[in-house]
């Protein structure tokens, strides 16, 4: 591995329209909704969305008083507001193993259809878990490299990995399934306690979503999430950050400056005109709403 793990960045693409709109993924936007509608609390102070890219899921945290989407992509992000305006939303371009936030400002986090793109994954959720409160509660979804497919591809021969080993595989680049037990041993390492693992997308296949209707599939894989056979291609990971010392960084406020912090020196910010200046003279630019930490000013 690289001393400066290698970035995905999405940037202006049209991963919307080529990947998700009428692109014959209703079954798995479906049950991705149920699973996460199912772990998400009944009402919560501030959630932080990694890898939030235009919002596909955004939607579903309207009980938090307040949602900050980060992302690498500025132009992801600009799609989101759009969509969902300012009012209960801030949006944060930033690099999620550098992320420009104060420690404990969050009492929820997702991670969903993005941690494989992660090379390091140890550096990637200590920085979530160093922004999170006490006690709070993070969804974490995974490409699970011991899934059925895979194991029967390799029972045959037709594999150039094996599932069962603990290292993740690059499949295609910056592309990584993980094996269960590897990312069991990363959060808990961290101080996570793992209350439920959900199999998730059983049926991902073409000719099954062609042949059945949307809502039949996403009930059947409903009846498979209750086994907790963690051989499907996807994995949810309900987890909570164990401790119970309240965080003095939880507050009330919605002002991005009561959260965001400069990534380099982990110095205050304030406002200077479309740019947010460190104690340190560190300035970072405010593009069209967006706060952006990718690459300080000039």
């Amino acid at each position: 591995m690289s001393e400066k793990p290698r970035i995905c960045n999405y940037g202006d693409s049209t991963y919307r329209q080529d990947f998700w709109e009428g692109q014959g993924r209703d079954y798995e936007d479906a049950v991705e909704r149920r699973v996460l509608k199912s772990m998400l609390p009944a009402r919560g102070r501030r959630l932080l969305e990694i890898g939030a890219g235009f919002g596909r899921i955004t939607n579903e945290y309207g009980m938090f008083e307040q949602v900050v989407l980060l992302d690498f992509s500025l132009e992801q992000l600009q799609y989101a507001r759009a969509t969902f305006g300012d009012e209960g939303y801030l949006y944060v371009a930033a690099d999620a193993y550098r992320m420009p936030f104060l420690p404990g400002v969050f009492d929820q986090a997702t991670m969903i259809r993005v941690i494989h793109h992660f090379e390091n994954v140890p550096a990637v959720l200590g920085q979530i878990r160093s922004v999170m409160a006490d006690n709070g509660k993070f969804i974490l979804e995974y490409a699970n490299k011991r899934n059925l497919k895979a194991i029967l591809r390799h029972l045959f021969g037709f594999n150039q990995w094996n599932p069962y080993t603990l290292d993740p595989v690059e499949f295609v680049e910056l592309n990584f399934n993980f094996h269960p037990d590897y990312i069991y041993d990363q959060v808990t390492q961290l101080g996570f306690d793992v209350l439920r693992a959900v199999p998730v997308s059983w049926f991902r296949l073409g000719l099954l979503k062609r042949a059945l209707p949307t809502q039949l599939l996403a009930a059947m894989d409903g009846v498979l999430q209750r086994s907790n056979f963690t051989l499907s291609p996807s994995v949810f990971l309900d987890l909570q950050l164990l401790g119970q010392a309240p965080s003095q960084n939880l507050s009330r406020a919605n002002d991005a400056l009561a959260i965001l912090r400069c990534p380099i020196s982990g110095a205050a910010l304030r406002r200077d005109g479309q740019a947010l200046v460190s104690d340190g003279g560190i300035r970072w630019a405010v593009r069209e709403g967006v706060y952006d930490f990718r690459q300080p000013l000039e």
